[in-house]
């Protein structure tokens, strides 16, 4: 989810997916900012670039926007550390939070995959020439396509079933999740939770942040009166909890967002981590904890390549951060994540750094924290939306938008998959009843918008096995599937309503 003072914007996307990267040396101080492009790998078919963005100026540079034109044929595919737009066979990249603000020498970057053998031209930075070269990698890239091993065409079972009982929780069988924003006003506007309608049936309250980075220490404060005039008292905001608890409904509290990046690299700042989340949920008395890692949070490191035993310090501090919640507050301790499909879907073709240690750390990080936490997670729904496009069980990319999109990621996390194609190491599939899927609640809201109905066409083929399109889902039926989340409630009130009037009795009509 993302915490914007205007508009939801994008998250991460896709890793990149090759070996033989190669820096480029860009001058320290040019008469002004510049673009420049290095193609890190090739593989015939398609290959991987990078822009680094050096501000050679003498002043600071707040923001940036790289535009090129592709040839007929070749399209951008996956890419990261910035946002993409496109009008036809122009695409710009414009860059994200954390990586905007320059100072004179400083650098930024991008990178991208490319379908197709054309290569960028009539580059611009905000508007004028890139400046930069179109230079090629001195080490040779390589032949053919990652990762090492291609995944199966057929997923294999997995290896160990999933449990069989799920833990309690006092959700209904179909439940409407969505997210608050409580700590800031968002170009939707400040929504008290009083006026929050009773058909959502776990509140996620956004967002709890930390301190810094690596120090654990996460704080949470109702919207400050300057920006969210309309707030109301923390004494008026715990009461209307206990009245939406009362009545059945579940609040938790969603640790980090966009902005709250969260790396639990030492032992004292897990355990700060639990303690200061505890402080929170005992503060408001709340049901849970929901984790929405985005960003930087999560990362393998080198050689970190079983995600069923991890050793990343940032992963497995997580873990036993969350398992001392879990055993401080019991079973029925709500646990739901959000994360993106970076983390989650797109570890079926890489995992961390890969086989040559050229790919993005981040890429399935995910995996080895659900895995772990597999007997204790409540709802696992994965932001099907400021996504790249994504490869499913069919061995074919599917993009955001449609129905297909969730479809094909749902599924699976329903059926399981092997990590980085490897059909011995095996993601095996979580409960139908722990699976939802997140979708932007209106076009401002975030990129992947789809409207009720294929939304709920989806849904159908997921619990019915109809109207799937031309995606079998490998998991076959699911009548068990838990529900829809969406980001955010209050940009579905600033709509009219439109995702809570559509889905919530669409889910109860379900079988």
């Amino acid at each position: 989810m993302k915490r914007s003072r205007t508009l939801l914007l994008a998250a991460l996307t896709a890793v990149v997916a090759a070996t033989g990267a190669v820096t480029v040396a860009v001058p320290a101080f040019a008469a002004g900012p510049t673009a420049t492009f290095v193609k890190t790998a090739d593989w015939g078919s398609g290959w991987e670039g990078r822009y680094t963005i050096t501000n050679g100026g003498s002043s600071t540079l707040t923001s940036w926007s790289v535009g090129f034109d592709l040839p007929a044929g070749s399209t951008v595919g996956t890419y990261w550390d910035a946002l993409l737009t496109s009008a036809g066979q122009r695409y710009t990249f414009t860059n994200r939070s954390w990586n905007g603000t320059l100072a004179p020498g400083a650098t930024a970057s991008f990178g991208f995959l490319v379908n197709g053998s054309g290569v960028p031209a009539n580059c611009t930075l905000n508007g004028a020439a890139c400046g930069g070269g179109t230079g090629n990698p001195t080490t040779p890239p390589p032949t053919t396509a990652p990762p090492s091993t291609p995944p199966p065409t057929t997923t294999p079972p997995p290896t160990t079933g999933p449990p069989t009982t799920p833990p309690p929780g006092g959700l209904p069988k179909r439940a409407l999740i969505g997210y608050l924003h409580a700590s800031f006003a968002n170009g939707s506007g400040y929504l008290r939770m009083a006026d929050v309608p009773a058909e959502w049936d776990i509140i996620n309250l956004a967002f709890g942040e930390p301190t810094s980075a690596t120090s654990g220490d996460i704080r949470f404060q109702l919207c400050p009166v300057a920006e969210c005039p309309g707030v109301e008292t923390e004494a008026e905001f715990t009461a209307a909890i206990r009245a939406k608890q009362q009545q059945g409904r579940k609040v938790l509290i969603s640790i980090g967002g966009q902005n709250g990046q969260v790396q639990l690299t030492t032992s004292a700042a897990r355990d700060r981590f639990v303690s200061s989340v505890s402080a929170i949920i005992d503060r408001y008395g709340l049901n849970g904890l929901d984790i929405d890692f985005e960003g930087h949070s999560l990362s393998l490191n080198t050689g970190d390549t079983d995600f069923r035993n991890p050793t990343s310090p940032v992963i497995v501090n997580l873990i036993s951060a969350i398992r001392s919640l879990k055993q401080r507050y019991g079973a029925n301790f709500i646990l739901t994540m959000a994360p993106e499909t970076f983390f989650v879907q797109l570890g079926y073709q890489y995992y961390g750094s890969g086989p040559w240690g050229g790919q993005d750390p981040r890429a399935g990080a995910y995996l080895p924290v659900i895995h772990a936490l597999r007997d204790d997670i409540t709802v696992l729904h994965v932001q099907d939306y400021n996504s790249g496009p994504i490869m499913g069980l069919d061995n074919q990319y599917h993009t955001m938008g449609g129905a297909d999109f969730h479809i094909a990621m749902t599924d699976m996390l329903l059926a399981g998959f092997p990590v980085a194609g490897n059909t011995n190491n095996v993601f095996a599939p979580l409960r139908e009843d722990q699976i939802a899927f997140g979708t932007p609640a209106a076009t401002s809201a975030g990129n992947g918008y789809v409207a009720p109905a294929g939304v709920q066409q989806a849904v159908n083929c997921l619990v019915r096995g109809v109207s799937c399109g031309g995606y079998i889902p490998r998991s076959g039926t699911n009548p068990g599937f838990r529900g829809l989340m969406t980001w955010s409630i209050n940009w579905d009130r600033y709509y009219g309503w439109e995702f809570r009037n559509a889905h919530e009795p669409f889910l109860n009509s379900l079988p």
